[in-house]
């Protein structure tokens, strides 16, 4: 090989190493984990099944953890409250959850929302989805941050 295929490789072993470098350890799509409080939660999963599309008629069930320990959304057919408490990083209980009384045709997704917010007792936050879980059982519902504050 001669000097000028030696130098020429030289530089460019010398320049992947440099853009190689350069690269962020860090994923391009990486997200930053949302918040708990102040945050739009729409459910997408409750007790292992999808969420189906909302009707064209109303909203999407979602929730808010307000600042105040205030739980404020709308379950599918009626707005629901309560209140909530985070003993420590991970572990939330909800607590005198209510709604208005409407009646609709099919209230499935709402019973079973409320059912499922009086047994959970931990949450975890991965990129822009909340899961909410009783003990070590798979996650009881799964939300996805559709904004965040």
């Amino acid at each position: 090989m001669n000097t000028m295929n030696i130098n020429n490789l030289a530089v460019f072993v010398l320049i992947a190493f440099v853009v190689m470098g350069c690269k962020s350890s860090a994923p391009a799509s990486s997200v930053p984990d949302a918040t708990l409080l102040e945050t739009y939660w729409k459910l997408t999963e409750l007790m292992g099944q999808p969420v189906p599309a909302p009707r064209p008629d109303t909203r999407e069930v979602h929730m808010i953890l307000k600042n105040g320990n205030r739980l404020q959304g709308f379950a599918g057919c009626n707005s629901i409250m309560g209140s909530f408490e985070v003993k420590n990083e991970f572990s939330i209980t909800f607590s005198g959850v209510a709604s208005t009384l409407m009646a609709c045709p099919d209230m499935t997704t709402e019973d079973n929302l409320k059912k499922v917010l009086e047994r959970v007792d931990n949450y975890t936050i991965s990129g822009n989805s909340l899961s909410l879980n009783k003990a070590g059982m798979a996650p009881l519902a799964r939300f996805e941050a559709v904004y965040l504050k």
